[in-house]
């Protein structure tokens, strides 16, 4: 490993060494799968106690920067910080009940239009023809009946990610992956599933698809936003009449 940490500030030693080493891996100094050096030479680099060390250690743990692992080949190794990372933290906010549904869909009202009007910018001719592809799959579902639904859902967080990745923004696109793959805990306990909700989720996202496909950015931000809006009124209306929810 080719960096080198230098000696900890003294008056803040393992916040210090955590922002270094968290550091390195961000700017791809240590790329995944990259073994930090021993805890020793550690120790020596930053000038500062293995209890110290230990103690950074476990707070990059617990960000998912690292991982310890343990036998003959243990050691720190660094880890992919991706969107998987961030679907985890979210869906650790998310059934602690620090984000309500409200919160939700106010957020991502507001994402999911940013990302659908941009998308209708920048879509080329491959992200066209792929998009139309997903909404000809969900389609196929969509005739099959709501006891499709598990697959329609599925195809429907497969297009908003698409969108997110013909939007060309990677912060979208992590933002993205990591609500729909969390929200999926809201529709199962909060949305009537039949033939009229999935007629209606399908012909929201045509809209959505067909306002990119045609470059209609002002349309595919409203559409976005009023497909979010609409479904989370649903939710809402029937949190308010469960008991304990």
């Amino acid at each position: 490993m080719g960096v080198h940490f230098h000696k900890a500030k003294q008056n803040r030693i393992y916040q210090d060494v955590v922002e270094q080493i968290q550091n390195a891996i961000l700017d791809g100094q240590i790329v995944p799968g990259d073994k930090l050096p021993p805890e020793r030479e550690l120790c020596e680099m930053f000038q500062a106690s293995r209890g110290t060390l230990r103690e950074a250690l476990r707070i990059l743990e617990q960000k998912s920067l690292i991982e310890i692992r343990l036998g003959m080949n243990g050691g720190a190794y660094v880890k992919d910080a991706n969107a998987e990372l961030m679907a985890e933290n979210l869906a650790i906010l998310i059934q602690s009940q620090n984000v309500s549904l409200r919160h939700l869909a106010e957020f991502r009202e507001v994402v999911e239009g940013a990302v659908a009007e941009l998308a209708a910018v920048r879509a080329t001719a491959t992200d066209k023809r792929k998009l139309a592809d997903l909404i000809g799959q969900a389609a196929g579902y969509r005739e099959q009946g709501p006891h499709l639904w598990d697959k329609f859902v599925h195809m429907d967080e497969k297009i908003h990610i698409e969108l997110a990745c013909v939007a060309g923004n990677p912060l979208y696109r992590f933002i993205h992956h990591s609500i729909h793959k969390n929200i999926h805990r809201y529709y199962d306990t909060l949305l009537i599933v039949g033939k009229d909700e999935m007629e209606e989720n399908f012909r929201d996202l045509s809209a959505i698809v067909d306002a990119v496909v045609t470059g209609d950015a002002e349309r595919a931000k409203r559409c976005a936003a009023d497909h979010v809006r609409r479904f989370s009124a649903y939710m809402e209306q029937k949190k308010r009449h469960t008991p304990d929810r």
